[in-house]
C-alpha cells in the first residue's frame, strides 16, 4: 500500500466519484469528494488535503481555473488533472498552471495508486525540505538521515547539501575517516532529482585495481578466470541515479584515466566486452586524503581531478564541531535503544563530560560504536562514566595535537583491543575489509598481545 493521503476527488459525475472514492478508502487513503469547484474550495477552508484529484470538464468553475485558485490559496496541496479528452493543449494547459501529473480517462486503478504513490513520495520530500528549510533559517538543530548537527561548521554542511542537490555537478567530498562522508552524499542524492534513482557506493580503497575494474565496468561470461556469467558493473547499475565513490583518491592512474574516459565520453566496455554501454549517473566521490598533495607527488592526475572536483565540499572532524557530542551521542543512544525495544538512558555529568573532552580521533563513527557499546552493557536508566572507561586510553583534546597518521593508528589499536583482535569484527566496525585492515596493522608495527 502506498503512503496515506488526504484526497479530495472532485467530479460532477456521481459514478465516477463514487468509484475513485471507493479505490482510495480501498488503498488507505482518506477521502473527501465535490461534485464542483465551489464545494471543493469550501472544503478546502473546512479540512487539510495533500492531494486534489479534478475533472478537468465541469459545469461552472472547469478543472483548470480550480487547479489555478488551488494553488493561490493552497500551494502545498497536489493537483492531478482528470481528463477524457486526452488532448495535448488540456495537459500542458494544466502542466503550466501547476498540475502535478494528469490521468486520462478511462484509467486503470492500478495506474491511479502508482500515481499517488508516487505523489507520496514527492510529498514527503516537500515537507522534510520545509522544515530543513525552516530550522536552517531558525539556527536550530538540522538532521540530514543520520547527520546531526547544530554547530555552524554542520550548518554550512547542511547548506551546501541543498545547494549542491538542485544541481548535477560532480561532487567531491573531503574529510577525515569516521565524519560521515557517505552519509553526505547519500543525503545530496535524496534530495536530488534523481532520488527515485539508484545510490550505488563503492569502496575504492578497499579494491585491488582487477577486481575494482570488474566492479565497476562489469564483465563478460569467460573475461576472466572465475568469469562463469556476465555482470553488470556499478557503473551500469546507477543508471538514473548516483554512483559515489568512496576513497577517491586510493584509485590507480590506470583506472583514473578509464573513468575520466567515460565521464568525457559517456560510454564505456565491460571487462571483455566489445559492445560499448551507456549509463546516465550522478557523480560523488569521497577522499580523506590531500588530492593537491598527491598530484604534486605524481600519483593523482590533474585532469581527473579537476574533472570531479567541480563541487568540493568538506565534512569537519568531530573535535571541530563540539556542540554536536551530546546531539550525536543522545541521537546514537536512541537508535540503539529502538533495537533493543528498551528506554533510552540519559547520560550522566562525568558521562558528558567524558565525551566532551575526549578528542575523537575515529570521529563521528568512533563515538557511534562507544554508545552502542555503552547501551548494551549500561545498568538501569543511566549511562555512567564506568561504561566509558575506555576513553581514558586515548588522547584527550587538550594533547598535543597528533599526525592524522597516528590518530588512525592509536584508532585501528583502540577497536582492536576492545574486540580481543578479532580481525573480521575491527574491520566491520572500521568499515574496511580484513585485506586493508592487516595491511595497516603490518605497516603501523601493531602486534597482539
Amino acid at each position: 500500500m502506498s503512503t496515506p493521503l488526504r484526497v479530495l476527488v472532485v467530479d460532477d459525475e456521481l459514478a465516477m466519484r463514487e468509484s475513485i472514492a471507493a479505490w482510495l478508502v480501498q488503498d488507505g487513503h482518506q477521502v473527501g469528494k465535490a461534485e464542483g469547484g465551489r464545494e471543493a474550495l469550501g472544503l478546502m477552508e473546512q479540512r487539510e488535503f495533500d492531494l486534489a484529484l479534478v475533472d478537468i470538464k465541469m459545469p461552472g468553475m472547469d478543472g483548470i481555473e480550480l487547479l489555478r485558485r488551488v494553488k493561490e490559496s493552497h500551494p502545498d496541496v497536489l493537483v492531478i488533472i482528470i481528463t477524457a479528452y486526452g488532448s495535448i493543449e488540456s495537459a500542458v494547459d494544466a502542466m503550466k498552471a501547476g498540475a502535478s501529473d494528469y490521468l486520462l480517462k478511462p484509467f486503470d486503478p492500478e495506474h491511479l495508486m502508482l500515481l499517488l504513490e508516487k505523489m507520496g513520495r514527492q510529498k514527503r520530500l516537500m515537507q522534510e525540505n520545509k522544515m530543513l528549510r525552516q530550522r536552517l533559517a531558525e539556527g536550530q538543530m538540522a538532521g540530514f538521515e543520520d547527520l546531526v548537527g547544530g554547530s555552524p561548521a554542520m550548518l554550512k554542511v547542511f547548506g551546501q547539501i541543498e545547494e549542491v542537490a538542485a544541481t548535477e555537478a560532480p561532487v567531491l567530498i573531503v574529510g577525515e575517516t569516521g565524519t560521515g562522508k557517505e552519509l553526505v552524499a547519500r543525503a545530496i542524492h535524496n534530495r536530488s532529482s534523481r532520488s527515485f534513482g539508484p545510490f550505488v557506493a563503492i569502496n575504492c580503497g578497499a579494491q585491488s585495481e582487477s577486481l575494482l575494474e570488474s566492479e565497476l565496468f562489469g564483465h563478460e561470461r569467460g573475461a576472466f578466470t572465475g568469469a562463469v556469467k556476465a555482470r553488470r558493473g556499478h557503473l551500469e547499475m546507477a543508471d538514473g541515479g548516483t554512483l559515489f565513490l568512496d576513497e577517491v583518491g586510493d584509485i590507480s592512474q590506470k583506472m583514473q584515466v578509464a573513468l575520466l574516459r567515460v565521464l568525457e565520453n559517456g560510454s564505456f566496455l565491460r571487462v571483455g566486452g566489445g559492445d560499448p554501454l551507456t549509463s546516465d549517473f550522478r557523480l560523488i566521490c569521497a577522499t580523506h586524503r590531500d588530492l593537491p598533495e598527491l598530484i604534486a607527488a605524481g600519483d593523482f592526475r590533474q585532469d581527473f581531478y579537476y574533472r570531479i572536483n567541480v563541487f568540493s565540499l568538506t565534512v569537519p572532524p568531530l573535535r571541530q564541531r563540539r556542540e554536536d557530542i551530546i546531539p550525536l551521542a543522545e541521537h546514537f543512544i536512541a537508535v540503539f535503544s529502538r533495537e533493543t525495544g528498551k528506554p533510552p538512558p540519559e547520560l550522566d555529568d562525568k558521562a558528558r563530560q567524558a565525551l566532551l573532552s575526549y578528542a575523537w580521533p575515529g570521529n563521528v563513527r568512533e563515538l557511534r560504536n562507544i554508545m552502542e557499546r555503552a547501551v548494551i552493557v549500561r545498568r538501569g536508566g543511566l549511562i555512567k562514566l564506568e561504561q566509558l572507561a575506555f576513553l581514558e586510553e586515548g588522547p584527550k583534546s587538550g594533547s598535543a595535537p597528533l599526525r592524522l597518521a597516528e590518530i588512525e593508528t592509536e584508532h585501528i589499536r583502540r577497536i582492536l583491543q576492545a574486540h580481543q583482535w578479532n580481525i573480521t569484527q575491527a574491520a566491520a566496525i572500521l568499515g574496511i575489509d580484513r585485506t586493508t585492515l592487516a595491511r595497516k596493522i603490518k605497516k603501523a608495527g601493531l602486534r597482539s598481545p
